[in-house]
C-alpha cells in the first residue's frame, strides 16, 4: 500500500464509494476488474443501464468530495481510504472492509493490538462492573478497547480505558451525530484521547440498518471480541459472530443462568468461546497466536469454495445467472455460499450477478458475507 493514492484516484475512491448500490463488497470486486476506481467510474452508466437501472446511477462530483473532506477538517477529522497506508491493517483484511472511513482523534490507535468489548445497554450492576475491570487491566497492558459508544457495557469499558487514552469509539452515523445524545460528553472525550471511527459521512442520523455496519469495525478493528451479557437474541451476538468469521478470537464472560442477559453468552461459551473473568484469559490467548477456537459455518469471501463443475450449466449467459441469482433471495439474509451451492454457478459468477443486483437497487450485501433482497 502506498501512503496517498495519486492524482484522482483517491477522490474517485471516495466517489465510488459514496455511490448508491456499490456497497464494501462489490466497491473491491469492481476495483479488482477494472484496476482503478476511475475506471470503474467510466464503466458503472453502463453496469447500471445492464442491471435494470432505469433512473441511471447517481455519482458524486471530485468537487463534492472534496467539500466533504473539508467539512472534516472543520470538524478536526479526515478521511481514511482502503488502499493508502494509514487505513487500519487488520481491518483492510476482512472481505467486506469499509472503503471509506471517517477519523476523529488519533489514528495511531488503529494499527496497534486492539481488543473489542461489547454488551447489554440494560447491563447489571455485575456486568458494569467486570466491564469496567477487563477494560481498565487491558488497557494497561497496552491493549485499544474498541466499544460502540452505546450505553452500558460498551460506556463503561470507554470510560476504564480512556485513562489510559486506550480506546476507540465505532459509530454508527456520522462524526457529528452523537448517539445516544446521553453520551454526547463521552463521545468527546473518546475523540479527544483516543478515536472515533465511522464508515457514515458527516451528517448521517444514525438508524437501525447502521448498527450491523458499526458491529462490522468493532469486530474488524479487533484481534478478539469480549462479550458481557447479552441475551440470546440480542444485537450484540452479531458482532460475536463477525468476529468469528473474520478469525478473531470470542471470548464471553460467564453468568447467572437465572439472568436473561447471560444466556448469549452461556451459549457461546458451550460453543467453545473462550471463558473470560480477568484479562489475563484474554491475554493468555491473543499472545498464544493459537488463533479462535469455535468454527464457523462461513469464513468470509476468501473460503468460498467453488462447487462441483459437473454440476454447471454450460456456459450460462450473464441474464441467467442473474435472474437465477434474483430468484433465490428473499428479505431473509442468506450467505452468499450458500446462493452458490443452491444454483450450481461458480463463485465468480454469483458475486458478478449480485454486484450488478446490488447496484440495480435490487439486493443489499450485509456484514459478514450475506446477502438480502432490497426492498
Amino acid at each position: 500500500m502506498t501512503a496517498l493514492l495519486a492524482g484522482n484516484e483517491r477522490l474517485d475512491r471516495v466517489r465510488l464509494a459514496r455511490t448508491e448500490g456499490i456497497g464494501p463488497v462489490n466497491f473491491r470486486r469492481l476495483l479488482n476488474e477494472y484496476g482503478s476506481a476511475t475506471a470503474a467510474i467510466e464503466a458503472l452508466p453502463e453496469r447500471a443501464r445492464k442491471a435494470g437501472r432505469r433512473a441511471g446511477v447517481s455519482i458524486p462530483s471530485r468537487e463534492s468530495i472534496s467539500e466533504e473532506e473539508a467539512a472534516l477538517a472543520r470538524f478536526s477529522g479526515r478521511m481514511m481510504v482502503l488502499g493508502e497506508s494509514d487505513y487500519p491493517p487488520l481491518l483492510a483484511r476482512i472481505p467486506d472492509a469499509p472503503p471509506v472511513l471517517s477519523l476523529w482523534g488519533r489514528s495511531d490507535l488503529l494499527s496497534r493490538r486492539s481488543i473489542g468489548i461489547v454488551g447489554a445497554r440494560n447491563a447489571s450492576a455485575g456486568g458494569l462492573r467486570i466491564a469496567e475491570a477487563l477494560s481498565g487491566a487491558l488497557a494497561h497492558e497496552d491493549c485499544v478497547i474498541v466499544s460502540g459508544l452505546a450505553r452500558g457495557i460498551d460506556t463503561v469499558a470507554h470510560r476504564a480505558a480512556l485513562h489510559q487514552g486506550m480506546t476507540i469509539g465505532a459509530a454508527a452515523g456520522g462524526l457529528d451525530c452523537f448517539y445516544p445524545p446521553e453520551n454526547e460528553t463521552l463521545y468527546r472525550a473518546v475523540a479527544e484521547r483516543g478515536c472515533i471511527v465511522t464508515e457514515a459521512p458527516l451528517g448521517t442520523i444514525p438508524q437501525a440498518r447502521h448498527f450491523p455496519r458499526r458491529n462490522r469495525l468493532i469486530a474488524g478493528l479487533s484481534l478478539g471480541v469480549i462479550l458481557v451479557e447479552a441475551a440470546l437474541r440480542s444485537g450484540t451476538l452479531i458482532t460475536a459472530r463477525l468476529a468469528l468469521e473474520y478469525g478473531r478470537d470470542v471470548f464471553a464472560v460467564p453468568g447467572s443462568p437465572l439472568d436473561p442477559r447471560s444466556r448469549g453468552g452461556n451459549d457461546l461459551i458451550r460453543q467453545g468461546a473462550i471463558l473470560t473473568e480477568t484479562a489475563q484469559d484474554v491475554l493468555a490467548q491473543i499472545e498464544s497466536g493459537t488463533g479462535p477456537r469455535l468454527s464457523p459455518e462461513w469464513t468470509g469471501l476468501p473460503g468460498f469454495s467453488e462447487p462441483c463443475s459437473a454440476g454447471f450449466a454450460p456456459a450460462p449467459a450473464p441474464d441467467e445467472v442473474r435472474d437465477r441469482v434474483h430468484e433465490l433471495l428473499s428479505p431473509t439474509a442468506i450467505a452468499v455460499d450458500d446462493i452458490v451451492t443452491r444454483c450450481q454457478f461458480s463463485v465468480s459468477m454469483v458475486l458478478s450477478a449480485l454486484s450488478e443486483l446490488e447496484l440495480g437497487g435490487l439486493a443489499t450485501f450485509l456484514p459478514g458475507g450475506q446477502v438480502v433482497l432490497s426492498t
